[in-house]
């Protein structure tokens, strides 16, 4: 490890700058890192890398899964719960239940269980490329929601059939109630040892004495516990972050102060981009060890290509026929019950299908397929199911990576939106919060509403929505009480979030985060 630190060091730094050059040409970072990491791994001298696909699972996981529930609205995922399920889930499956008949039938010493294994481990897209791709172009709101809540859950569906998989190659047999137990218990178990955990989590931060450092610590540490505790009692650690994670998201305002939320954010997006720059520049570096094993096994390095070619289609053309199966659904179940979107059109469905790029937790998963079984005997087809694997995630990053941008630019997806327009909710939420702030003062304050030259000033501002860059030495009575007028500006916010559909919890975010903006800068007054 000291020998190749300055490798390491190095390799951070062409993270950095590989990251910079996408943002420049406007082209999605993990394409640029995966084939950094081919260029690099090419270069003489360069030390070969054996990835641990522990460190992915246990390391690199968690924390970017609780980032992303974090980040997640819960009111949307609510209001796409139909088609995030169908897509995480029942896609899922079907996908793993196409890779598997066609690997049985044109691969050569594939059976079923080593299909379904290869189907679980390819079957769930990335978010991060997704999300890294939509970034330079606009796509409407329902879009976006349905990516990040799909993501959220498609990697616990995808292990949990890869696990059932790995049970069936290494014993030779498949219990179907045995499974159907076990995998009720992967799920309940999973989410209700995410949500326990978060409890605690919450618990504690309003318990301890904690300062804003311990703070920080202890939500980096919450979602390494919930995957632990969770595969240590064989259930999905995955369900468990994601759970506890939307969980405590969604308490954030009751546990953390502003400063502890502001601090969190800046520590987190570092951290996770840090992460996901990792990863990605991995899997580009891991193709000598996995061509090392094909050549080992004597296995024609353009004959496994085609096969992960073939793989590629059917993962491509079988989301197509996903996107548009639910849009057919969508039709016939709007006649019997109320649905999110009754006519999301023929454009939706296409990018819907061509956001299927597959990335590190498929990797990880097809590193973590033991070398032996446990009689000693190699496992079958090891080395051609992590071909077949990289060939997948290196051809979508890549060709679907470049091409969705031109795809949305293209063909021009009506936006229909159910939330209010953006200047209309941000105008509503500062009336919403004058009138509160105005009420609150009038009710509980009102001498001070009346001596207070400062108050007068701002309940001023409020009621003409006027706002001031005047920075003035307040007294500290004055600065507690605007302090409490901000948390009741909070609660506003947090109640209209929960009672009024029609608003995008990204723009109560954003006001959220404004106060806890103004409170600091009060704190330091």
């Amino acid at each position: 490890m000291l020998e190749h630190f300055p490798f390491y060091l190095s390799l951070i730094i062409v993270i950095v700058l590989l990251i910079m050059l996408a943002n420049k040409i406007k082209v999605a970072y993990p394409v640029l890192l995966v084939l950094g990491g081919l260029v690099i791994c090419l270069i003489p001298g360069t030390p070969a890398l054996k990835i641990d696909p522990e460190l992915i699972f246990i390391i690199f996981l968690p924390p970017l899964l609780y980032e992303a529930a974090w980040s997640n609205s819960w009111k949307e995922l609510w209001h796409w719960r139909r088609i995030i399920s169908s897509f995480a889930f029942v896609v899922v499956f079907l996908t793993a239940i196409s890779v598997a008949l066609v690997a049985n039938s044109f691969i050569p010493g594939f059976s079923l269980a080593l299909g379904f294994l290869l189907g679980g481990i390819v079957s769930p897209p990335d978010a991060v490329s997704a999300a890294a791709i939509l970034r330079f172009v606009k796509v409407p709101k329902r879009m976006s929601s349905i990516l990040e809540g799909e993501s959220l859950l498609n990697d616990a569906s995808s292990l949990i059939i890869f696990r059932f998989a790995m049970l069936a190659v290494a014993t030779g047999q498949f219990v179907w109630y045995e499974a159907s137990l076990t995998f009720l218990w992967m799920v309940a178990g999973g989410v209700i040892i995410g949500l326990v955990t978060g409890f605690i989590f919450i618990k504690a931060h309003k318990r301890l004495p904690t300062d804003v450092n311990m703070d920080i610590i202890l939500t980096l540490v919450a979602p390494y516990v919930m995957y632990m505790l969770a595969e240590e009692m064989h259930a999905s650690g995955v369900l468990a972050v994601v759970s506890g994670g939307l969980f405590v998201s969604y308490h954030r305002h009751k546990f953390l102060t502003s400063s502890s939320r502001l601090r969190a954010e800046n520590v987190w997006q570092s951290f996770v981009f840090l992460l996901n720059g990792l990863v990605f520049m991995l899997i580009g570096l891991d193709l000598p060890e996995i061509v090392a094993g094909l050549h080992e096994e004597g296995i024609d390095i353009y004959q496994a290509t085609g096969y992960g070619l073939l793989i590629t289609l059917v993962l491509v053309v079988g989301r197509m026929l996903a996107a548009y199966g639910a849009l057919i659904a969508t039709k016939i179940a709007s006649y019997f019950i109320t649905v999110a979107d009754s006519n999301p059109g023929m454009k939706a469905p296409l990018v819907l299908g061509w956001t299927g790029m597959r990335g590190v937790v498929s990797l990880a998963a097809a590193l973590s397929i033991p070398v032996a079984l446990e009689d000693g005997t190699p496992f079958p087809q090891r080395n051609m199911i992590l071909y077949i694997t990289f060939i997948v995630i290196l051809v979508t990053l890549v060709v679907q990576g470049l091409t969705l941008p031109l795809l949305i630019k293209k063909i021009k997806i009506a936006d229909f939106n159910d939330h209010l327009p953006e200047e209309e909710t941000e105008i509503l939420l500062r009336e919403e919060l004058a009138k509160g702030s105005l009420e609150y003062l009038k009710m509980h304050h009102p001498d001070q509403l009346e001596k207070n030259v400062y108050i007068q000033k701002m309940a001023h501002r409020w009621e003409h929505h006027v706002h001031s860059e005047e920075d003035r030495i307040l007294s500290r009575e004055t600065k507690q009480l605007y302090i409490t007028i901000l948390e009741q500006q909070r609660q506003i916010l947090i109640k209209k979030n929960k009672d009024e559909k029609r608003i995008d919890e990204e723009i109560i975010r954003k006001f959220l985060h404004k106060i806890d903006l103004e409170e600091e800068k009060l704190k330091h007054k």
